[in-house]
């Protein structure tokens, strides 16, 4: 009788630890949310890596005139230049950050106030909501050419309304002390309706039992609103300060197309976006323009740090 015997190559493998192709094959599939994300990951850096690499390599040059034009390494002596100067780089370091802390306390708690009031469902919720949205249809520069014809001292519309009220014209955009506060009012139309989403977003998703608890134990409204649903809500607050603070802080279009060049004949309105636009299209002055956005890059990187290790903080 005939006994079967295994083909040799199979006697061969038998006892053979896994290939290096089983040893792949496991890998990757192991890890293949990365793999396929690798490619987009990758081109994304890419984006990211090469301008900012050039920027960094302007900043520590002499570039201007030309970014063809031969160019002498300098070293550090562009960003001592921009440190050193109080009177255009430091007053718009100040407005930058002015302009953002006012515009994302106002966006923040105009944006929980109407998130509040669109929590509970009423009649003509969805034309209310459509309303809310209409600012964030409308580019920035269209908005900040809107209200410039709003504001405008002989024929805009709000002189017109204080007018008809007895009060006196006021500048608006025109004056050195009210034109930054007109653009922040002009920021804080337009993207409070994004932070109402990001806020309405987190509100819809909070279990009812909480509040529920609180108002059986004789809670107030404000109570159970500072004692039991912003802490709750502090993660997703902390999201839209982080999502619109970086965009606040980056705010270019309303300013330039409400002021123009310089943010202003005094400057007004001049934030470091504003700065470095002027430094590098104006006076094509290229290395001081590159120190100006490395350090505003710092700048957003650093509050990006902090927002997100404060976000952890809340969410321990």
């Amino acid at each position: 009788m005939s006994v079967m015997t295994p083909p040799r190559s199979a006697a061969r493998n038998a006892g053979r630890a896994p290939g290096a192709r089983e040893k792949f094959s496991d890998w990757a599939n192991r890890h293949r949310k990365w793999l396929f994300a690798a490619p987009a990951m990758a081109f994304v850096g890419v984006l990211i890596i090469f301008p900012l690499a050039w920027t960094l390599y302007l900043s520590l040059t002499d570039s201007q005139g030309s970014v063809r034009a031969a160019t002498e390494f300098i070293g550090l002596e562009n960003y001592l230049t921009v440190l050193s100067d109080v009177e255009r780089f430091w007053p718009a370091v100040g407005r930058t950050l002015t302009f953002t802390g006012i515009a994302l306390v106002c966006e923040v708690a105009l944006g929980m106030g109407i998130a509040l009031l669109l929590w509970r469902p009423f009649r003509g919720e969805k034309w209310v909501r459509v309303a809310i949205l209409l600012p964030l249809v409308a580019t920035p520069v269209a908005v900040g050419m809107m209200w410039r014809l709003i504001f405008d001292p002989n024929i805009g519309f709000a002189n017109q309304l204080l007018a008809a009220v007895g009060i006196p014209a006021q500048p608006w955009l025109s004056g050195q002390d009210t034109a930054l506060g007109t653009t922040i009012f002009m920021d804080v139309w337009q993207w409070t309706p994004m932070v109402v989403l990001i806020l309405l977003a987190g509100l819809t998703s909070l279990s009812e039992e909480p509040d529920e608890a609180a108002r059986m134990d004789g809670a107030n409204a404000f109570q159970r609103f500072f004692f039991i649903t912003l802490p709750l809500m502090m993660p997703t607050v902390i999201v839209a300060i982080l999502l619109r603070g970086i965009d606040a802080l980056k705010t270019f279009d309303i300013l330039y197309a409400t002021k123009g060049k310089g943010g202003g004949s005094f400057h007004e309105v001049e934030t470091l976006n504003v700065y470095a636009y002027g430094l590098s299209f104006d006076y094509n002055q290229y290395g001081l323009s590159s120190a100006v956005l490395i350090l505003f890059f710092i700048i957003i990187i650093g509050s990006m740090w902090l927002l997100t290790m404060r976000k952890k903080a809340v969410s321990k």
